[in-house]
């Protein structure tokens, strides 16, 4: 009897063991699988076309480099609020220091500044067909109905046509309608075949430059249509994480020609990785530029 008991004492113990350690390789495998991968990188963006065409080349580079890239489209404050809260690890697209100025202040400490993709040409603004006289801001009237056509209530440059209606004594009764891009871009396709008068908020470099004769209304007050550049974004830490990727991203840069050319693509309906990789690979010096040190 006290030999059976010992065994089944012996059993209990080694029972209770096995379920220790049973629960232990869980727990370590949970915490393993939350753990960053040294491979993978989340490339956030709002789905503006040079927006687009910025992402998907630096993702494609990336991809080619072994890295598994994850393209998350989203609303220009998820953008930004993502990259700050380590949910995505960077963006290639920043418009500094008018557009996305106020999101830059509110995350400012939790995000860095890494590198600069397009110094020249990026512009933002209140767009008008050539056709209508009026060249600046301070000279609108009555024109278009006294209504801008705008895009998404989140994105910056509808706050910053918001606060150009407010700065300009001579806007006084204009309202803004916010829609989304596409719907504007529609909007001003149809007046123009129309030949009629329409103000929307528009920018630079743009497929609808290409496409259409149109014009960026001087801004003397600077409030929506200050030169800018596009900037490249990343999360704290990313450097230390992964140094290659970051490096990428650090030294992303090209001409207003380089983005134009895939942007007049993405308006013709070609897929935008398509898109990338074409240019990718007639691109080869300016792509090993990037991966330099």
């Amino acid at each position: 009897m006290k030999f059976a008991r010992k065994i089944s004492i012996m059993l209990s113990l080694l029972l209770v063991g096995l379920s220790i350690t049973a629960c232990s390789s869980k727990k370590t495998s949970q915490v393993q699988d939350t753990q960053p991968s040294s491979n993978k990188i989340r490339l956030a963006y709002k789905e503006w076309d040079d927006a687009i065409s910025s992402t998907f080349v630096v993702g494609e580079v990336l991809q080619d480099m072994g890295y598994q890239v994850e393209m998350v489209p989203l609303d220009n404050i998820f953008m930004w609020k993502s990259v700050a809260d380590g949910s995505a690890d960077a963006m290639v697209t920043a418009w500094l220091p008018t557009t996305n100025g106020p999101e830059y202040k509110r995350y400012k400490n939790n995000v860095d500044i890494i590198g600069e993709s397009l110094v020249d040409g990026a512009k933002a603004g209140f767009i008008v067909p050539s056709y209508m006289s009026v060249n600046s801001i301070a000279d609108l009237k009555n024109e278009a109905n006294k209504t801008i056509t705008g895009m998404e209530p989140g994105a910056g440059i509808t706050a910053n046509a918001e606060k150009t209606l407010k700065r300009y004594p001579n806007l006084k009764g204009f309202k803004l309608m916010p829609s989304s891009s596409g719907a504007m871009f529609s909007a001003l396709d149809k007046a123009i075949k129309n030949k009629e008068e329409i103000i929307i908020t528009g920018w630079m470099p743009h497929w609808s430059f290409n496409k259409y004769d149109i014009k960026v209304l001087d801004d003397p007050q600077g409030t929506i249509s200050a030169p800018e550049t596009i900037t490249t974004i990343a999360r704290k830490g990313l450097k230390e994480d992964k140094p290659e990727a970051f490096k990428v991203l650090q030294n992303f840069k090209w001409d207003l020609p380089d983005i134009n050319e895939i942007m007049v693509k993405l308006s013709d309906n070609v897929d935008p990785k398509k898109a990338a990789r074409e240019w990718i690979e007639k691109n080869p010096e300016k792509v090993a530029s990037w991966k330099q040190s």
